[in-house]
């Protein structure tokens, strides 16, 4: 007992706070666009998603995390497991909207790319910490690449643009906390750009260019450009306090597409203003600081990837979502971290969250009074 104790008492507790209350903003919102139609099953789902969630974050704290740092046979067999799971969806997946992201199993709905994103982020920890001193040679870049690019590819023809951007992001990102040469660098930034037109002129479907262009265009209001510019409204005419509970004519009157998932910020700023996407940036920075601080005092190179690898995935998600909410970005379908609705997403995030935790509280991370200055 009084080492569960102590294992608890190591904890950041700062970070567990601040992804509560960001699942907790998120719970509220999906409350109240609920009202609107008096279904409130998904609000009832997302509940019991986050207190699985929240057991499987204390539960992933216990885990031995060295298990990862030291066995390549579990995690090459886990991506694989993964892979398999994503190539399935274009024979078992199911259709909705034209897109095949998840599998339906009756009572629930499973999404393989959530489980994708831990997989991946854990093998990248696991690889650049062997081998972050020779990033120098190209061909450990290509590897990575080609680890990033695989599942990039099969989730880009389901087809779903918005993970594969932050699978990119975090794999540049430990690409650049590795030490890469600017040389390699500037020739990954041109082929990419490459790989862009390529899929622009070729692979892109109308609709996903349309998006792009209506960024810059007023094009069609009623059409492609509709969810966006009710996003906009949303977040415009929510003012400094908001519209109130239950108030918010875009999210209630079903003008704001998906207010419970892609545009779950606009629907909050709508109803409780300026101060709640103040409170959501506020303590989203803070989670991100918490787990780049970690990694600065991580004592070992695994842990000191995969926290920081864990905080450029929630930067890169929740950068994409608010930026598509506020009509800097394209609509891409993607879920707010803590806060979108989803039981797999929900449960994967703190479960990361849960190893994090575990890595803080087994001393795989300084405490304050021991990070030496010079470090």
């Amino acid at each position: 007992m009084n080492s569960i104790v102590a294992h608890f008492k190591k904890f950041d507790w700062i970070m567990v706070l601040a992804a509560l209350a960001l699942a907790g903003i998120g719970l509220v919102s999906i409350y109240s666009n609920s009202l609107r139609g008096g279904d409130f099953s998904n609000f009832n789902r997302q509940a019991i998603f986050l207190a699985a969630g929240v057991f499987l974050m204390l539960a992933m704290s216990f885990f031995d995390w060295r298990i990862f740092r030291e066995n390549s046979s579990l995690i090459l067999f886990l991506y694989a497991a993964c892979i398999a799971a994503l190539a399935g969806l274009f024979f078992f997946g199911s259709l909705v909207r034209g897109v095949r992201t998840w599998y339906d199993l009756g009572a629930v709905a499973l999404d393989p790319i959530e489980f994708l994103k831990p997989v991946l982020l854990i093998l990248l920890a696991k690889y650049f910490s062997r081998r972050h001193m020779a990033m120098y040679q190209i061909r450990h870049v290509a590897l990575t690449g080609f680890y990033a690019a695989l599942p990039s590819a099969l989730i880009f023809f389901q087809p779903n643009l918005g993970p594969c951007l932050v699978i990119f992001a975090l794999w540049l990102g430990m690409l650049a906390m590795a030490g890469i040469k600017k040389a390699h660098f500037l020739a990954l930034a041109v082929l990419l750009a490459a790989v862009f037109a390529v899929g622009w002129n070729f692979f892109m479907y109308d609709y996903q260019r349309e998006r792009v262009i209506s960024l810059f265009s007023a094009q069609d209001p009623l059409g492609v450009s509709w969810s966006q510019n009710q996003a906009r409204i949303a977040v415009g005419t929510g003012g400094f306090w908001g519209k109130g509970f239950g108030q918010g004519s875009q999210t209630q009157y079903g003008f704001l597409s998906e207010p419970q998932t892609d545009f779950i910020f606009a629907a909050v700023v709508e109803e409780f203003g300026f101060l709640s996407g103040a409170a959501v940036l506020s303590l989203m920075l803070l989670l991100i600081w918490r787990l780049a601080r970690s990694a600065i005092r991580a004592r070992d190179n695994f842990s000191k990837f995969f926290l920081a690898g864990l905080a450029m995935l929630f930067f890169a998600e929740a950068a994409i979502h608010i930026g598509v909410n506020v009509g800097f970005l394209p609509i891409i379908g993607l879920p707010l971290p803590l806060m979108s609705y989803g039981g797999a997403h929900l449960i994967a995030t703190l479960a990361l969250l849960g190893l994090a935790q575990g890595i803080i509280s087994c001393r795989g991370v300084m405490t304050a009074d021991a990070v030496d200055p010079a470090r």
